[in-house]
């Protein structure tokens, strides 16, 4: 009697589960044609227009942005096709068919101050994706790239990006959710926020707490440039201050300290954490807000998980790996190994105090 070998074993193709990856691979590629397509929309107004004129035909919405109807006409049809743009009807003419926004269209795509606006992720992603062959060539080598050395549309969609999701949460859910913080905040506090890129959270928070100072420090000098405008043009620079500084840099006491969707960005993420529990003050804390993770592989299978696991191989992982001691911590470290850090780095509470459909916040004490 002979044995097998199961390594001998042939896998037979499943037909029909051929069929679905190539039916996923078709809408993959469909999906990441609509991307860049979406970001020369919000470029060139067109959601806008169509947001604000009704129904038009290709004509008269090239007519309103002075851009070429020919070009115009096919991009309305691609993003009919993919559901951001809504066929209004006409005859069977092309050139005559006319488009609009629903209203759910116009909010996600034009309205800047909506939690829903969405439109900064055509940016951000388009934007990730400018560094392809050095990321292939960083395979290879495990060397990184860091955050400073993308399109600078990266820094302005990751603003746009996460901005929304700031004012819907940041002062109502995530900074209440941390006992005895708010008060402080209100009756006067001194804040830092690390990583601030272009100030959009620090400014949220001026906003909302006006007997506070705060103090924003990023290391990408050309972003504390845009946060100290965004500042004035806020009115709140008698109280808000930017400066280019590491996360390591952090001068005085703070009763909070925050990271705003950053840490997991950091080549020494403990480090920067045992910076900020020296800069703290005795019964201050730590707020970390992290995007949304899982613990195990399997929770990570979802289009949540896909989303953050791509944006990390693109743009967080190598930005982890860009510096001495390259942690290389990405989106997806999970709420256990996010809060063993804190632990790693010397505060003794260290948990998840909230979450909400994109982040979990986490409030670390020493």
């Amino acid at each position: 009697m002979t044995a097998t070998n199961p390594s001998d074993a042939v896998d037979v193709v499943d037909s029909e589960k051929l069929e679905e990856l190539l039916h996923q691979v078709v809408a993959d590629v469909g999906a990441a044609m609509t991307v860049p397509l979406a970001l020369i929309g919000d470029r060139l107004g067109l959601f806008t227009e169509l947001a604000d004129g009704g129904p038009m035909t290709a004509e008269r919405l090239a007519d309103r942005t002075g851009l070429v109807e020919r070009y115009v006409r096919e991009w309305l049809l691609a993003m009919a096709t993919t559901g951001y743009v809504t066929y209004d009807g006409g005859d069977t003419d092309p050139a005559t068919a006319r488009y609009r926004l629903s209203p759910e269209q116009a909010e996600a795509f034009t309205d800047t101050e909506s939690p829903a606006y969405i439109a900064g992720a055509f940016q951000n992603l388009t934007a990730a994706t400018r560094i392809l062959d050095r990321l292939t060539e960083a395979f290879r080598t495990g060397e990184g790239v860091g955050w400073h050395e993308h399109h600078e549309d990266l820094f302005l969609g990751t603003e746009r990006f996460f901005r929304p999701s700031y004012l819907a949460n940041l002062t109502t859910t995530w900074i209440p959710a941390l006992p005895g913080v708010e008060e402080k905040l209100r009756t006067g506090a001194r804040v830092a926020d690390v990583g601030c890129g272009l100030g959009a959270s620090t400014i949220i928070m001026a906003r909302e707490y006006p007997q506070s100072t705060f103090v924003g420090i990023d290391y990408h000098a050309p972003s504390i440039v845009l946060a100290q405008h965004r500042a004035a043009e806020a009115d709140v620079s008698d109280r808000v201050s930017f400066r280019t500084a590491g996360a390591a840099d952090l001068e005085g006491a703070f009763d909070l300290i925050a990271f705003f969707d950053c840490l997991h960005d950091m080549p020494d993420p403990v480090g920067a954490l045992s910076a900020a529990r020296s800069a703290l003050a005795d019964d201050g804390a730590v707020m970390l807000v992290e995007p949304m993770s899982w613990d195990t592989i399997e929770e990570t299978l979802n289009p949540l998980g896909r989303l953050l696991a791509g944006a990390s191989t693109w743009i967080c992982l190598p930005s982890g790996l860009s510096a001495e001691p390259a942690y290389g911590l990405g989106n997806q470290a999970g709420p256990a190994k996010t809060c063993a850090l804190g632990r790693e780095a010397g505060f003794s509470v260290a948990r998840e105090a909230v979450a909400t459909d994109f982040n979990r916040v986490y409030e670390l004490r020493k």
